[in-house]
């Protein structure tokens, strides 16, 4: 009993290996997911306290477990015994697909870091680039939903930006969870724009099991009560113009909305806009079925040169931010109301009446978008540019056009953001923006467009035209 035992260096190793990771997992482990967990519930007791609309139970639940709840739905399950009769595959396989979509489209929401680090994130990014505005916010309106109401945030789609600004100007409302598209795929974007609570969904896909697994999440998550921002238009504008909206997340909110159920659901229009568009010139190139597709590496290069260029021009003492970017918040629009003055039942309906509806809900939502869009400087002097591209203008009538284009606008109803309330100032800054860009030169004392920037300005003024249609004269 008492001679010592001899054992090899690589089984000592392996013990000792082994007696480490149960003290860890029976001792450190639980000490410290504790720790974690008592600041992170912390932190949500602050949050309810503070938000407009608390966070709701089904947002705050494990990924493990929003993934199996999703995975085993009566709905998909469904759908799943269609699929296995379509393909002919077994019931194993077509599982494992719903499994490997779940996964792919849940989020992991962290409220400790959504709040902590996202909040500092957005607001750092925004107010670095931007001059940022909250133009317009139909207060009275936003007070009166229901706590208890699914809202969803409707919007056009200008940058992916849009993400950054609409969580930054929200952040004492409430928590966006938003979907994220392929830009966000990549390590370690995937899991800091999960974490933030983005679901993520494959445009365009035509896997029709893969969009049922996609619409039971969006249906779960507007009946759970999770705040929601969703872009009708499918993706970015590409020329400056509204697009048309599809139908697509918002049909999957209206699949299972029962106006006698226990929550509404609420729509609110927002618009943003911005004095310069980050990809701009990206989309412009990506609309030209002519252009040349630019490699990874040239991406990288000028994407670095633009960087290392604005901070030179901060080091130089001129650089004045990428201008405005402004947001306005519209009027909510309750779906039980809407429901009760058309006279709708979706659930009556058949399937051609039912997508008429959600067709005309889906444009009236896009038109009160547009009717919010904020009118920035550079819009405004972009539009007189766009009218006339030929012709050169000397200060003083660009200043009259643009007076003159102001009072338009506001007489169609439109939100035109005045900094300082000074309009010779807006006309001043919007003229410098595009003087800085080169998109339009000084020569003597007249201003005209640069030849090789049509484009991007018209670009610019499209923001406008759907208050005022563009009459370019050649």
């Amino acid at each position: 009993m008492t001679h010592p035992v001899t054992l090899p260096l690589w089984l000592v190793i392996l013990i000792g290996a082994l007696a480490f990771w149960v003290l860890l997992a029976r001792l450190l482990l639980p000490s410290v997911r504790w720790f974690f967990r008592r600041r992170v519930n912390i932190v949500i007791e602050e949050l309810n306290e503070r938000l407009d609309i608390r966070l709701p139970a089904f947002k705050l639940n494990r990924r493990r477990i929003l993934i199996e709840q999703l995975t085993y739905d009566p709905k998909v399950l469904t759908a799943v015994e269609a699929y296995c009769r379509e393909e002919g595959v077994p019931n194993n396989v077509a599982m494992e697909k719903v499994r490997r979509y779940a996964r792919e489209i849940v989020p992991s929401f962290n409220a400790y870091l959504y709040f902590r680090f996202g909040s500092w994130l957005a607001r750092s990014i925004t107010q670095l680039l931007y001059r940022v505005r909250l133009g317009f916010a139909d207060e009275e309106g936003l007070q009166q939903i229901d706590p208890d109401a699914s809202v969803v945030f409707v919007m056009n789609h200008r940058s992916n930006m849009d993400y950054i600004l609409v969580v930054y100007l929200a952040l004492n409302r409430m928590a966006l969870s938003f979907a994220a598209g392929e830009w966000a795929r990549a390590w370690p974007v995937q899991q800091l724009v999960r974490s933030l609570g983005a679901f993520f969904v494959r445009r365009g896909s035509g896997n029709w099991l893969y969009r049922r697994v996609l619409a039971r999440y969006v249906q779960m998550a507007t009946e759970g009560g999770v705040v929601q921002a969703v872009f009708p238009e499918g993706g970015l504008s590409k020329d400056g113009r509204l697009r048309k909206p599809k139908l697509g997340l918002l049909k999957y909110m209206l699949e299972n909305f029962d106006p006698a159920g226990e929550r509404d659901l609420v729509f609110i229009p927002v618009a943003v806009n911005y004095d310069r568009v980050l990809e701009d010139r990206t989309l412009l190139l990506s609309a030209d079925p002519h252009s040349e597709k630019k490699s990874r590496t040239f991406v990288i290069r000028t994407t670095l040169r633009f960087i290392f260029h604005n901070l030179w021009l901060m080091v130089r003492g001129g650089w004045y931010r990428f201008g405005y970017a402004a947001a306005n918040f519209g009027s909510p629009i309750s779906m039980r109301q809407y429901v009760q003055d058309h006279q709708i039942d979706l659930h009556q309906a058949d399937e051609d009446a039912r997508i008429n509806t959600i067709q005309s809900l889906a444009d009236d939502l896009m038109q009160s978008v547009g009717r919010m869009i904020p009118v920035l400087p550079v819009s405004l002097i972009a539009y007189v540019f766009a009218e006339q591209p030929n012709r050169a203008f000397s200060d003083l009538e660009i200043k009259a056009r643009v007076q003159n284009l102001i009072s338009e606008l506001e007489q169609q109803g439109a939100h035109v953001y005045i900094p300082r309330h000074d309009r010779d100032y807006a006309i001043t800054v919007g003229l410098r923006m595009l003087t800085l860009r080169h998109i339009v030169l000084e020569e003597g004392n007249l201003f005209r467009i640069a030849p090789e920037e049509h484009a991007i300005l018209q670009y610019y003024a499209h923001a406008l035209t759907h208050f005022i249609p563009l009459t370019t004269e050649q």
